[in-house]
């Protein structure tokens, strides 16, 4: 569960006042808005990537607003993936994990049954550099849930991807988001993609968040 109570947020001349939403165990949530308004801000502050004026962030209903970015354990795909050139597909999969100090065999184990579910498993020994905008995708995507967050941010993942691999990564996720039951928050400008994948939608306006109507 993701809970925004009364959230002012400051970015240098820019601010964001008294944001209030709430997305629910398990669902999958998207928000969107006009560029430039705020979208990114949100997930920033919901990860402990900005701090907040003012008001408070629950993550399954406990008080994260204060916690560091690392204590609140958010699965994050920013819009430029923020991949490392310099690691193999099998040590972005280990990454967090380690930083976690999990044990060998379990970060083997995960690695292994990540890269199976994302499709992945024969590029573990490759390097970043030279694959696929969608393959860059996937282990953005493992790299953000390797350790199991309850909570998966992605801000705008497959703005770059052409018709083809956006609709193969749509169906991607929406099985990997619904075996896991991870809450998901999506920011994206596509109507096809909200329509894809959520079962909530929001809609940022004039500093507001509201929810919209599902289409039938």
């Amino acid at each position: 569960m993701i809970e925004l109570r009364n959230v002012t947020v400051t970015a240098g001349q820019f601010s964001l006042q008294q944001i209030s939403f709430q997305v629910n165990q398990g669902d999958y949530g998207v928000l969107m808005g006009q560029t430039g308004r705020g979208k990114t801000t949100i997930l920033e502050s919901i990860c402990g990537l900005r701090n907040v004026t003012s008001g408070e962030i629950l993550i399954r209903n406990q008080d994260v607003t204060d916690w560091s970015p690392g204590d609140r354990e958010i699965g994050y795909v920013p819009q430029d993936l923020a991949l490392f050139p310099t690691l193999s597909v099998q040590a972005h999969l280990e990454f967090a994990l380690r930083l976690r100090k999990r044990r060998t065999n379990d970060i083997a184990q995960r690695v292994s049954e990540l890269s199976n579910m994302l499709g992945i498993d024969h590029l573990l020994q490759r390097s970043i550099v030279g694959l696929s905008g969608g393959e860059r995708q996937r282990v953005a995507l493992g790299r953000a849930l390797s350790f199991e967050p309850s909570v998966l941010l992605l801000d705008e993942p497959f703005s770059a991807l052409d018709e083809s691999t956006r609709s193969e990564m749509h169906v991607l996720l929406r099985a990997v988001t619904e075996s896991t039951g991870v809450t998901t928050l999506h920011v994206t400008h596509s109507n096809e993609e909200a329509d894809a994948l959520a079962n909530r939608r929001f809609v940022l306006h004039d500093g507001v968040v509201s929810e919209a109507a599902q289409a039938v």
